[in-house]
Parts: C-alpha cells; sequence; structure tokens
C-alpha cells in the first residue's frame, strides 16, 4: 500500500503554513508515499447549500484555508520523492491558461511529481464570486479538461468552446511529465463516473473513519467504472484510485490503519490519502499522526 498525508492548509493548520516544508520534508521522511492540498475559495457565511451538497451548513474548521497552489509549490521544493496531489481543486472556478501555468510550474519544480485532481465541488457561493455558472459546473469541466489538454500538449496553442476559450498564444512552457500530467477527477454520481470512465487517468473516491466505510458500495462504482471505461474503448487497469480517508474527532491512528486494511482487502485500493484535519489542531500533531500512522501502514 502507499500512504499520503494532507499537507497543513485548513481549521488551525492553516495559520502555521509557515511550516508546510517541514511538514513536507519530515513526512517524507517517514516513508510517505504522497502529499495533498484540497481546495476551498470561501467558506459562505450563509450557504444556500452545505457541505458535501447536504444541509445548509459548513464545517468551521474549514473557514481558514490556505492557497492550494502555493502548498504545492512550498512541498515541491522541500522534497524529492512524493507524489504531490490536489483531491481535489475546484477546477471550474479558474480560467484554464492561468490554471495550466500554476499546475506546469509545480510540475516542473517537483520534476514530474504532480497528480492533479480535480472536481466540480458543491457550493454556490465559491462559483458565484469567481463569476462562474453553478449550474453548468459539468460542462466547464468537461471544457476546462479540453482547454487544458490543448495547453499543455499544442504550441501555439488555443481552444474555442462553448463556455470557455483560449486565444491562440505561445505556449513553449510544458510540464516535466509528458504530453501531460496524470489528470484525477472526483466522481460519485452516474455522470461524474463516466466522465471519469471516458477520459481520466485516475479516480479520487472518499470514505470517512469510522462512520463511512462503504466498502461494498466504492466496489460496485469501480466496477461500474470499468464497465463504463471498457465501453469508451479504455483499458480500465490504465485508471488509478487514491482514496481520500477523512479522519473524524477522536479516532487514533490504529483505527485509521485498520480501517485502511480493510478496505484494502476487500477492494484491492492501493493508494491512501489520509487528511487529519478533523482529528489534530496543530502541525506537531499532525506529523506525530503521520509518523504513527506509518509505523502501523509502512508506506512503499
Amino acid at each position: 500500500m502507499r500512504i499520503g498525508f494532507a499537507l497543513p492548509q485548513f481549521h488551525h493548520q492553516a495559520f502555521e503554513v509557515a511550516r508546510v516544508a517541514e511538514f513536507a520534508r519530515e513526512v517524507e521522511r517517514a516513508g510517505a508515499a504522497s502529499l495533498w492540498v484540497g481546495d476551498r475559495n470561501l467558506a459562505a457565511v450563509r450557504p444556500s447549500v452545505g457541505y458535501g451538497g447536504q444541509g445548509t451548513t459548513i464545517p468551521p474548521e474549514l473557514n481558514p484555508a490556505a492557497d492550494p497552489f502555493v502548498l504545492l509549490g512550498v512541498a515541491a521544493a522541500a522534497t524529492e520523492r512524493v507524489l504531490l496531489g490536489s483531491h481535489v481543486l475546484i477546477a471550474p472556478l479558474y480560467p484554464p491558461v492561468q490554471l495550466a501555468r500554476a499546475l506546469t510550474t509545480i510540475d516542473l519544480i517537483s520534476g514530474g511529481r504532480l497528480l492533479p485532481g480535480f472536481g466540480i465541488g458543491w457550493s454556490p457561493e465559491e462559483y458565484e464570486a469567481a463569476g462562474r455558472d453553478f449550474g453548468r459546473r459539468g460542462a466547464l469541466l468537461d471544457e476546462l479538461l479540453d482547454a487544458l489538454d490543448a495547453v499543455w500538449t499544442e504550441d501555439p496553442a488555443e481552444y474555442s468552446g462553448t463556455l470557455l476559450s483560449v486565444p491562440r498564444h505561445h505556449a513553449p512552457l510544458k510540464p516535466a511529465r509528458l504530453p501531460r500530467p496524470p489528470v484525477y477527477l472526483g466522481a460519485l454520481s452516474e455522470r461524474a463516473l463516466r466522465r471519469v470512465a471516458r477520459r481520466a487517468d485516475g479516480w479520487l473516491p472518499l470514505c470517512v473513519v469510522p462512520e463511512y466505510m462503504d466498502t461494498d458500495g466504492l466496489t460496485a462504482q469501480r466496477a461500474q467504472l470499468d464497465t463504463w471505461a471498457r465501453a469508451a474503448g479504455r483499458e480500465p487497469g490504465d485508471i488509478d484510485t487514491v482514496l481520500r480517508v477523512n479522519v473524524s474527532t477522536g479516532t487514533g491512528a490504529r483505527a485509521v490503519a485498520d480501517a485502511i486494511r480493510s478496505v484494502h482487502d476487500r477492494t484491492g485500493i492501493e493508494h491512501y490519502m489520509v487528511d487529519t484535519m478533523y482529528e489534530v489542531d496543530t502541525v506537531e500533531e499532525s506529523l506525530a499522526y503521520a509518523r504513527e500512522l506509518l509505523t502501523l501502514l509502512p508506506a512503499e
């Protein structure tokens, strides 16, 4: 198994971002396989849609949020081996040229270790703040992926879609990993899973320890994804999976290790990203948690 960890980004740890480089180095030294960021452009005071698209509240842990691109760049410069991923960036909020430029820069700094993961989010207010149409977020993501492909693989590059366009421009700076970094997509609904099957290099599902460990659901979703991939003329084995493991308050490392082993045994998923935002408050505690988990689940 490969075990990765969220970088200090949210809640109390957002106020300790000066320790991100230290955290990244120490977790890599302890044997982690990957480091990750999430994305929260804002947490509305009176959200019309709540966390994960449910209810009308957002956990206060998401109120302070450090910039994901800056954190990945810092981690890229501070490490030599770990993969650097996003689980997930709310990609339709960003102009395609600026998103491509930021990710290309991170990939070059890291020597080709970037795993960009995208999703469409659930907050109408975030789309309002970015001047984007929340109701067309799926279509925006599809066009954004096309625009990224153009910017990353062509020079000069251009893209013309219904919702997005990129004028013809010089684009000589390319990612370290050619023809482009592997693109991962978060997906739960049928439409989103079909998008993964059709065009993604990886799938980013989610579980919560201990209260949401639906291994039967994960297995069923992966089987359906594989069926749709074959129908699209793709080899299912070419689509990777990284499971996000959110750790609930009061859940120790041993319980998380047991949960990951159970998921691995039942689903075959090899790569896990652990986020302790809800369990620990400080970077020091997060480091200690990561070291303990890696002794219980030695990473490859």
